[in-house]
């Protein structure tokens, strides 16, 4: 008896260390499990957070978009900001809201119609109090207001500084600013002015408003509310369209698919012939993409976002940086090359806008696969050939090489253009220089 109590013994102190040391286990593995859990909630909840910060509260929402409206109109009735928008935004009713196309860091871009023409309407930040308020208006007596001349010559500082022109050469003021501000026979309210000073601190709206008069391939400001500004409603282009843009949103009379693709290439041949040579000074698109493109209905091609255009100074001062290599010198689509004795880059840009043109825009669109059986036709091989050579030519550095492939490019597409089953010819979205407007230049 004694000997099976013996040997019967040690079974419940066993079984009890046995559970115990299940119950250990089995406490670790929960642990584990709920650390597991807890972290890949807070993993989970994080990722929420930055979700709504990075991009929910970038994202274009129409009701985010009319509450930034209402605030504007808000301010236009409290007198801070005025503008020949703003009646019809706010009273009348005649501007209608169509839907949001596009919000990222405050820059806030909405479609919308005005009196029955479809606009966009643009502004580089949210709020109206987030731009710097002329300085000059907080030491002025408010009963007093400032000379259509003062007005004029502080608008002109700062259209100098926002274009990056030298401001200590030329002391002319810019003559079609300069003619409509004095014409206005009257002195400026402070809401007026601090609505000017708001737009001017926009470089894009700067250059479109100057621009617009001197060249038909920039978008038209129509009219400002404040700091938003409406520019034409146009049809812009995609990169996921093989056409680029969407040919059937304009009605361009009795031409072919094909024939409209000359036409539009023609007129981009007349803009980069332009901004390179109707300005005193060159202007530089260093972000040339289908989406910063639209196309007027006569297939005009037209610059859209001038967010990244700078004429030849500012140019020379951006590139004009550090380097190690060549690869340093890159600013987009603007490049320059690397000096290694002096590790600075050139001041100098090495491409053109027409070899990006070139490059992005004229080469899918003449690709042999994009173009089927046509594209063994002799003037298409021999246009594919003259796109290539553009790619390669860099128009920078050799611009007598440059002007040779861009006379080659106007021959080749208006020998295609006549070639086709159009029986028009011409439209004022072609480049025979003879038939457009000269324009004056821009000096300041």
């Amino acid at each position: 008896m004694w000997s099976l109590r013996r040997a019967m013994g040690p079974e419940p102190s066993r079984r009890r260390c046995l559970l115990r040391w299940l119950g250990l286990k089995v406490c670790r593995r929960s642990t584990l499990v709920f650390a597991l859990l807890w972290f890949g909630s807070w993993v989970f909840l994080n990722g929420l957070v930055f979700v709504h910060r990075t991009i929910l509260s970038d994202y274009c929402t129409d009701d985010k978009s009319k509450k930034i409206l209402q605030r504007v109109c808000e301010e236009y009735r409290e007198g801070a900001l005025t503008g020949d928008l703003c009646e019809d935004l706010c009273v009348s009713d005649q501007v209608e809201y169509r839907r949001c196309l596009y919000y990222e860091n405050g820059k806030k871009v909405i479609e919308a119609r005005w009196r029955g023409t479809h606009v966009v309407l643009k502004s580089k930040l949210e709020n109206f109090s987030s731009y710097e308020s002329l300085g000059l208006l907080e030491y002025q007596d408010p009963a007093e207001e400032l000379s259509p001349l003062d007005v004029v010559f502080y608008a002109t500082l700062e259209i100098r500084n926002s274009l990056g022109l030298d401001v200590s050469g030329n002391a002319s003021l810019p003559s079609l600013w300069g003619q409509r501000l004095r014409e206005r026979g009257r002195t400026y309210s402070r809401a007026e002015l601090a609505s000017l000073w708001s737009l001017l601190q926009q470089e894009e709206y700067t250059f479109l408003r100057v621009l617009q008069d001197l060249s038909h391939h920039i978008a038209k400001v129509l009219g400002s509310c404040g700091h938003f500004y409406a520019v034409e409603y146009l049809s812009a282009g995609h990169a996921w369209d093989q056409n680029i843009f969407s040919l059937e949103e304009v009605s361009a009379g009795p031409w072919t698919a094909r024939d409209m693709v000359h036409r539009i290439a023609l007129s981009f041949l007349d803009m980069a012939w332009r901004f390179d040579n109707d300005f005193s000074h060159r202007l530089h698109l260093c972000d040339i993409k289908p989406e910063n493109f639209a196309i007027r209905k006569d297939l005009t091609v037209v610059a859209i976002d001038v967010d990244m255009a700078f004429f030849e100074p500012k140019m020379r001062d951006i590139l004009e940086q550090n380097c190690t290599n060549d690869d340093d010198c890159n600013f987009f689509d603007c490049i320059s090359k690397c000096n290694m004795k002096t590790n600075k880059c050139s001041s100098k840009r090495r491409n053109s806008n027409l070899q990006v043109i070139c490059e992005k825009i004229f080469r899918p669109w003449f690709a042999p696969t994009l173009l089927g059986a046509k594209s063994g036709l002799p003037l298409q091989v021999d246009l594919q050939r003259a796109v290539q050579e553009c790619v390669e030519t860099v128009g920078g550095e050799d611009e007598e090489q440059a002007r040779a492939v861009q006379k080659r490019l106007l021959d080749l597409l208006t020998g295609l253009l006549h070639q086709g089953t159009s029986s028009e010819h011409g439209g004022e979205g072609g480049a025979d220089r003879e038939g457009i407007h000269s324009h004056t230049a821009l000096n300041f």
